[in-house]
């Protein structure tokens, strides 16, 4: 029943229902906190201070606003803290010509639309039952330190690798919260690191990316340079990409956790398309403009871009070195994008045919206009 002066906020009750509701929305665990100082706010200031950010310059342009949950939704008193599945099937070993997509992204649909459905459905189910509340729904895009929430609410534990991780569904989940400006009844914060002794994602990740245990170093992450970084990726780093062209899931994949007690998604919308697992370099190499629209549209691969994802598999080709992909790179010479033509350079001067490739590229050379094309195209003949 609807709250009313003469009735008032039973926040167990509520809170009970709100949880039963969420479940039968798809949300795969609930847990509920104050909406207070996230403990985690000198840390993401240091880092912040660190330069580990990178290029992501929304992080530092709201840092203020990370601050408190009241930036999000005024007066929020509470965040209903929620976990989405998205593990499916076994990621299959790429052979030659194919490429890596971190699991997230496997399926037709971006997961912020899913998500985004589910919780304007439960921001109304909450607004119906108490009138008189203001609630907001929010996915991985407002100021909220979401893994710091989800641990006050009792949802698991930030590991080495920086992600919430839970005993019993590992870390391959969605977070998002629901905000509301009332008072509901409240999960025990979990207090254990049950990480213990274990350095398994720190010792695995290809580019040591990580700082020091529970810090990220952004820039060195394959998951930032695939998708965050957007011009030329450091050639020092392109090799330890090895063939991951969208995201990387190496430290979720050896972490004990998600070996020990393997969660999958029921999910339609998270359910692999085939071309997904692994993906086909060389024909994401001849997509055109149109072609990219098409096939990436409202799907989380769209928020690279053409430029962005060709570039990646550029990048995955010339560390497989495969000689019958060395015709398609040389044709990327001649994109009409500077960056892809940077990669391709790169890409070109790993292939094991010197004579062909330094032909290519000095003939590239004579024509090519672009200052930071132009220093690739030399750095791969010198």
């Amino acid at each position: 029943m609807p709250d009313s002066p003469s009735a008032p906020l039973n926040p167990t009750a509520v809170t009970d229902e709100l949880r039963r509701t969420a479940l039968q929305l798809g949300f795969s665990s609930v847990g509920i906190c104050p909406a207070i100082e996230p403990p985690g706010w000198p840390n993401f200031l240091q880092w912040l201070e660190l330069g580990f950010a990178g290029e992501m310059r929304y992080l530092p342009d709201r840092r203020d606003a990370y601050q408190h949950p009241s930036h999000v939704l005024d007066n929020a008193r509470s965040l209903v803290m929620l976990t989405m599945d998205y593990r499916t099937v076994a990621a299959r070993t790429p052979a030659a010509g194919r490429g890596r997509i971190s699991r997230y992204a496997w399926g037709p649909a971006d997961y912020h639309d899913v998500i985004h459905d589910r919780l304007h459905q439960l921001c109304d189910w909450l607004r119906d039952r108490i009138p008189s509340c203001h609630a907001r729904g929010v996915v991985d895009t407002a100021p909220l330190l979401e893994r710091d929430f989800a641990s006050l609410a009792g949802l698991g534990w930030v590991g080495k690798h920086t992600l919430l991780l839970n005993r019993d569904r590992g870390s391959y989940f969605f977070l998002a919260a629901l905000l509301t400006d009332k008072i509901l009844s409240y999960d025990t914060p979990t207090t254990t690191d049950y990480c213990g002794s274990c350095t398994a994602c720190l010792d695995a990740c290809p580019t040591e990316a990580f700082a020091q245990p529970y810090v990220l170093n952004a820039t060195r992450c394959i998951s930032y340079l695939t998708i965050e970084h957007r011009g030329p990726i450091d050639p020092d780093l392109r090799p330890l990409m090895q063939d991951w062209i969208f995201g990387c899931d190496v430290c979720q994949d050896v972490c004990p956790w998600n070996r020990k007690n393997p969660v999958y998604s029921g999910e339609a919308a998270f359910q692999p398309v085939d071309t997904n697992n692994p993906a086909n370099l060389l024909d994401i190499l001849r997509l055109d403009e149109e072609a990219f629209r098409r096939r990436f549209r409202n799907t989380p691969l769209w928020r690279v871009k053409r430029r962005g994802l060709i570039r990646n598999v550029l990048i995955a080709l010339g560390n497989q070195q495969d000689p019958r992909t060395i015709d398609s790179i040389a044709l990327a010479l001649d994109d009409p994008e500077p960056l892809i033509r940077g990669a391709a350079a790169w890409a070109l001067s790993q292939m094991p045919d010197p004579n062909y490739v330094q032909a290519q590229l000095r003939q590239r050379l004579k024509t090519e206009s672009d200052e930071i094309v132009k220093e690739e195209l030399q750095r791969a003949l010198g």
